[in-house]
């Protein structure tokens, strides 16, 4: 995990617009007409709608898809009670989760009581604004009786995500934890030491699912909960024991299965060692566990261990939760979220981890290929199947067990509707950089007596997605970095022109010229050629001292190229090269490609495009849906663009036919599926959703995204390299620093997806 301190915390929540989250408007209001339907006089006529039938909200405003995100700021994070105010940033970021994961508004509502009575009385008053409410951070035991009220007075869904949320993951993990060891939930002794709210309905859940109260022995700071203490309250005394026992040593000795929801260091080894075979532990402490990883993979070879951390195999996180559920809720306007609700998600998340897991999943963690086991109980958090999973396995549950006032007729629809969602468009970038930062690679920043690359290079380095290498006089780069306060502490200089670099330019001249030879390439060339920083970087990376290289930000983009061919070469098969951007829009996520290389594409070169985005767009974990863009529709136009393109897709369909394309086609016919579908249903594109754009020159592709961004109309990565045998990334004239940070993640996952295939 990138290492987070106070300054950086700081400046994040406070750089721009203060805050993480915004609302923004959904409908025009550029003329006098729109601003006259969207308030006075327009705004009476759904007003009169709702007051004759209420659920007309959820047709006319927004109610369907907003959920409050509600704190009295009593129990927030391990903080404890720091004040509903200074809780806010908590339930911002709450917000934020719910939006980029399952694409629902929020707003955060701070409430200064702690009267669990008044407290109550306020979120009732404010409730007809919602589809749902998720309460959070609200101490024990208030919040039982804060959730009960809510729950029965409201007729939308309420859950108190600290505690339903860890019980809906854990159950999940323990279902499969289970399968693996053989052992049936009836049958299995549960220790669970902590007593609070998430503890409280992790034992319910775990009931409702067929464990046996006599099987469960709970603990709280005083020790077991047993029956002979007289200090119990109403949410205790259900789990109290006829043992005797007092200590958490007494309780797990012979026990199957320990959850722990506590503090840290309170599990030992020597505790584990007298469970039962195959132990299941769960230490779940925040943000350190029970016991550590190391500790608790030491004690036994059987053990099935699972922790809250992102660093450890099989993290219990409740982000793999509550914006499906609440997002399968509020599709079918739920009255409140039941056990039959918390049960399918608890089914559905544990069924989702022993499908095959995709490439891209894999990638984001380590590159090696995960499957249901020990280490793989419970799906990671960016694996974009959930949404698709999770919340249609809500919506059916909600649905047969009487708290749904909406059907869903069509399932393949709704699906298709989740799929389109911003939440999980949005995910791409984060899987980008998390991607990275599981085995972050030695990158080379060729220019780096440019401002924008120095900067890129610290942010790389403290984002921890990559060990930078800068090349140049480290004189003048120490000069630069302090004038503008860039600490480069930790981060590579080689200035390839000092004299005790003259053994590699030696090596490396030999080696280009024993590749070039051929073509005109002497070693005097070549000598020369290694006082430049391309040549030389571009060698580092060809004989493995360095696994990617960035330039561009000011070099001529044509004589970047040529180096790249002579010193890296194309990768095998192929006989050009194309560069890809991906444009997140409001919309979707989007390909387009060529965007940099090939300024007027022939017949050949083009094929090879359409190759390699395929191949490119599959290594980003979506299914390329791609259209062939020009100027004319299907043969009405036999000269030209499209007549070329016309000619490359009828040979992509013969010689590739699992790729998804079409063409040629103006753009709108692209991206218009009923448009496209009525006018032309022969396409092999009929019924499905374009997200990859292939067009004729560069002309047209490079004006395309760029219109877009300097319209504000999306957000780009790139330009990605596609081609190359090794992870060169040529970047756009005066790039910034955010977007070379972010080529600099994807030329990571480039160098590890080139290590994946040696091995």
């Amino acid at each position: 995990m990138a290492k987070v301190n106070k300054e950086d915390a700081l400046r994040y929540h406070a750089e721009g617009k203060p805050g993480k989250i915004e609302v923004v408007p959904t409908k025009p209001y550029s003329s006098q007409r729109d601003l006259s339907l969207a308030y006075s006089p327009g705004v009476s006529e759904p007003c009169l709608e709702i007051e004759k039938d209420a659920s007309k909200a959820y047709d006319y405003t927004a109610k369907g898809n907003l959920v409050a995100v509600i704190s009295n700021g009593t129990a927030v994070l391990g903080l404890g009670d720091i004040g509903a105010i200074a809780g806010k940033p908590v339930m911002e970021g709450k917000g934020l989760l719910f939006k980029i994961f399952a694409g629902i508004d929020v707003f955060d509502i701070e409430v200064n009581e702690k009267d669990p009575k008044k407290f109550i009385e306020v979120v009732k008053a404010i409730a007809p604004t919602f589809g749902g409410i998720n309460l959070e951070d609200i101490k024990a035991p208030e919040c039982f009786e804060i959730e009960d009220a809510l729950k029965r007075d409201l007729d939308i869904p309420i859950m108190h995500d600290d505690q339903h949320g860890t019980a809906i993951i854990s159950a999940a993990g323990l279902i499969n934890a289970l399968e693996l060891t053989n052992k049936n939930i009836e049958d299995v002794k549960i220790v669970v030491n902590g007593a609070g709210a998430a503890a409280n309905s992790c034992a319910s859940l775990y009931i409702q699912l067929g464990a046996k109260l006599e099987n469960i022995v709970m603990l709280d700071s005083k020790g077991v909960i047993n029956k002979q203490r007289t200090d119990l309250n109403d949410r205790k005394k259900p789990f109290a024991t006829d043992r005797t026992i007092k200590t958490l040593t007494e309780a797990l000795a012979g026990a199957d299965v320990f959850l722990g929801l506590s503090v840290e260091g309170v599990l030992s080894a020597d505790m584990i060692r007298t469970m039962n075979q195959n132990p299941i532990v769960f230490a779940l402490a925040n943000p350190n566990p029970e016991i550590s990883y190391e500790e608790a993979m030491s004690s036994r070879e059987d053990i099935i261990f699972a922790t809250g951390r992102s660093d450890h195999p099989n993290q219990i996180n409740n982000v793999l939760g509550f914006p499906y559920i609440f997002r399968g809720a509020l599709d079918v306007r739920a009255t409140k979220i039941n056990e039959e609700m918390k049960v399918a998600a608890v089914k559905a998340i544990a069924e989702l981890t022993k499908r095959s897991v995709p490439d891209v999943v894999s990638a984001a963690y380590n590159l090696k290929k995960i499957s249901f086991g020990r280490e793989y109980i419970i799906p990671k958090p960016l694996d974009p199947r959930l949404l698709t999973i999770v919340a249609p396995a809500v919506a059916k549950a909600a649905i047969e067990s009487g708290v749904a006032r909406k059907t869903i007729d069509n399932w393949e629809a709704y699906d298709a509707k989740l799929k389109e969602l911003m939440g999980r468009d949005n995910k791409i970038l984060r899987f980008i950089y998390e991607t990275a930062r599981q085995q972050p690679k030695r990158v080379i920043f060729s220019e780096a007596n440019h401002i924008n690359m120095l900067k890129a290079a610290e942010a790389s380095l403290k984002e921890g997605i990559c060990f930078p290498v800068l090349l140049g006089n480290e004189e003048k780069i120490a000069r630069i970095a302090a004038e503008n306060h860039i600490n480069l502490e930790g981060i590579e200089i080689i200035n390839l022109r000092h004299d005790r670099e003259e053994k590699r330019r030696i090596e490396f001249a030999q080696q280009l010229t024993a590749k070039r030879y051929r073509q005109g390439m002497t070693f005097e060339d070549a000598y020369e050629k290694m006082y430049e920083r391309n040549y030389f970087g571009m060698m580092m990376v060809e004989m493995g001292q360095a696994d990617a290289l960035i330039t561009g930000v000011y070099s001529k983009y044509a004589d970047t190229i040529q180096v790249a061919k002579d010193v890296i070469g194309f990768r095998e098969g192929l006989n050009h090269i194309g560069a890809m951007h991906i444009l997140n829009t409001k919309k979707g996520i989007y390909f387009f490609a060529d965007t940099l290389i090939n300024r007027n594409p022939t017949h050949e070169t083009l094929k090879d495009i359409v190759k390699l985005t395929h191949s490119s767009v599959q290594l980003f974990g979506y299914d390329p849906v791609m259209a062939m863009v020009s100027y004319a529709n299907f043969g009405a136009e036999p000269t030209g663009s499209p007549a070329a393109i016309n000619k490359v897709v009828q040979e992509i369909h013969n010689e590739h036919p699992e790729i998804v394309i079409d063409g040629e086609m103006q753009v709108n016919f692209a991206l218009n599926t009923e448009l496209r579908d009525k006018k032309y249903p022969f396409s092999k594109l009929t019924g499905k959703k374009v997200n990859t754009l292939i067009f004729p020159s560069l002309s047209s592709s490079n004006s395309a995204y760029k219109l877009l961004l300097e319209m504000g109309m999306a957000d780009s990565i790139g330009p990605i390299q596609m081609g190359l045998k090794k992870p060169i990334h040529i970047l756009d004239i005066e790039s910034s620093v955010r977007d070379i940070v972010n080529v600099t993640a994807v030329a990571v996952i480039d160098a590890l997806m080139e290590e994946k295939k040696k091995q």
